[in-house]
């Protein structure tokens, strides 16, 4: 049986400020991202979205980022390792003070995520402070990056994460959004291309090259209806296709 965790980028608003579907989205996927304050989300949007999460019985995240409210969190910010690695700690600290022992997984957000995928000196400060705070966190990871292969040999909790409409180049890895077809927005392409990840741990490249991916949890966006509805329907296609749909903690150990 082929098992996958669906996981979404939750608690974004800020302030005044609204984003994303929280409330439509949340009930597709069995893993939620809550934004911890640095790149978007409030102490008063991670209550509710830790309440909206546990009303859904879904396993909780925190989602860190680099100190950037303005720019999302998409924009790299030259720190320190050491700076990093407290950042993070900051940042979780603020998750697990709403969540308490229900705070199941790490994921970092947007720009850190990136140069974490690409500099094996940002994904160790990102390992040490997960660890530390509790070595029973997972550690959410780029699939095929040696971030993840790092982890891996760490002995920690790691869930390999690949991306239902980002297109890949033929190592693997992210194409950048600067680069047109970087986005996939035909959802019959999308459904096809996360059943070949899940099923057959494959995925082609924006080269059309076929290469290996294995991944444990696949990211999915709700903000807008469109996205809403893709998550619905590749949930309803990834188990009509035989594969079997959980959350990170019921499988990755």
């Amino acid at each position: 049986m082929n098992v996958v965790d669906l996981n979404a980028d939750v608690g974004e608003s800020y302030g005044l400020m609204h984003s994303g579907m929280d409330s439509e989205i949340i009930p597709h996927v069995t893993s939620v991202n809550i934004a911890t304050g640095f790149h978007s989300g409030d102490p008063d949007t991670i209550k509710k979205t830790i309440n909206l999460a546990f009303s859904n019985n879904k396993s909780i995240g925190a989602h860190p980022s680099y100190p950037d409210l303005q720019g999302f969190g998409r924009r790299k910010i030259d720190m320190d390792i050491d700076s990093i690695e407290n950042l993070i700690s900051y940042q979780i600290g603020a998750l697990h003070a709403f969540a308490k022992d229900k705070l199941m997984h790490v994921k970092p957000h947007g720009a850190l995520y990136n140069n974490a995928a690409k500099d094996l000196k940002i994904a160790e400060a990102i390992f040490k402070s997960i660890d530390s705070f509790d070595e029973n966190l997972i550690h959410v990871s780029l699939a095929n990056s040696d971030w993840s292969n790092f982890l891996k040999s760490k002995k920690v909790k790691v869930a390999s994460e690949g991306f239902a409409d980002r297109a890949y180049d033929e190592n693997g890895h992210l194409v950048s959004r600067s680069i047109e077809g970087s986005v996939l927005h035909d959802e019959n392409e999308i459904i096809d291309r996360v059943i070949g990840m899940v099923k057959n741990k494959t995925v082609k490249s924006i080269t059309g090259k076929l290469i290996k991916i294995d991944v444990d949890t696949i990211c999915l966006h709700g903000d807008n209806k469109e996205s809403v509805s893709l998550a619905e329907n590749l949930k309803n296609e990834l188990l009509n296709s035989g594969c079997e749909i959980k959350s990170l903690p019921q499988f990755v150990n």
